[in-house]
């Protein structure tokens, strides 16, 4: 080795590994009370593989704690914007009794083209699941927090063959009317006029506007003594009407509206 080659060789001073770590302050985004702070700390104190592997599942329960509580503030938000949604379509046809259905509805893209907007900027987003089964289409409508917590609604209807449709128009039309009511349940949001004269649902039977109607009751409840009363008068209105769909859109906007309201004094 050379003279010059030696005087550039690191000594043993300076190539060894300090004895203590630096104190415990703050590591980027990781706040120093958070399981992954403590980790860190428990790392610099020389934990054990069982010590830290609890810490790593208290530190997954605290972000899922913490996803679901930033989902809740952003649903919140979202409601606030009180987005209602135009009824732009007409629906007119000869029903089984030998009269006229008729009514107006939002058709899937308007839902869509009003929510998708708003709900993206408070990191909001949504998916559809479908599944057919037994002469039944369910479709899933899952809303996801750009953190991870998600919540899911579903309802299901057979193909809707009213009209004259054929067997392909038949599933279209259930999937897409499925998909434009179980987006607007998880959102809590509503078509507005939503009081269609009682000309009905697609089905005739008025399930669409009972369901709205409560969804708006439920919305505009302050707190959560006054969501336990509609919850229970509600329960006992789709129960006399048989309607179980309505009622799994109703009890859908209770539990989403439920969670945004404070606990009562």
């Amino acid at each position: 080795m050379t003279t010059t080659e030696l005087a550039d060789t690191p000594t043993l001073a300076q190539t060894a590994v300090p004895e203590a770590l630096p104190a415990l302050t703050t590591m980027g985004a990781i706040a120093i009370s958070s399981p992954a702070g403590l980790m860190l700390h428990l790392l610099r104190e020389n934990g054990n593989l069982d010590q830290f592997e609890r810490m790593m599942d208290m530190q997954e329960r605290w972000e899922r704690r913490e996803a679901e509580k930033a989902f809740n503030d952003a649903l919140t938000a979202f409601k606030a914007m009180n987005i209602k949604i135009p009824k732009r379509k007409q629906v007119d046809f000869e029903n089984r009794t030998g009269g006229r259905t008729q009514y107006k509805h939002a058709e899937l893209v308007d839902v869509t083209d009003l929510l998708g907007p708003a709900l993206s900027a408070h990191g909001l987003s949504w998916s559809w699941r479908p599944r057919q089964e037994g002469g039944m289409i369910t479709i899933t409508c899952v809303l996801r927090h750009r953190l991870g917590h998600c919540e899911e609604v579903s309802l299901s209807s057979p193909p809707d063959a009213s009209g004259g449709k054929n067997a392909i128009q038949a599933v279209i039309s259930t999937t897409t009317y499925l998909e434009r009511h179980t987006l607007k349940a998880i959102t809590g949001t509503a078509e507005s006029d939503e009081d269609d004269d009682g000309q009905g649902a697609p089905d005739g039977t008025g399930a669409e506007s009972l369901a709205t109607k409560w969804v708006n009751i439920v919305n505009a409840t302050r707190t959560r003594s006054a969501l336990t009363a509609v919850m229970r008068e509600g329960r006992v209105v789709f129960k006399d009407a048989k309607d179980r769909d309505g009622y799994a859109i109703f009890a859908k906007a209770v539990e989403t509206h439920g969670v945004t309201l404070p606990l009562d004094s």
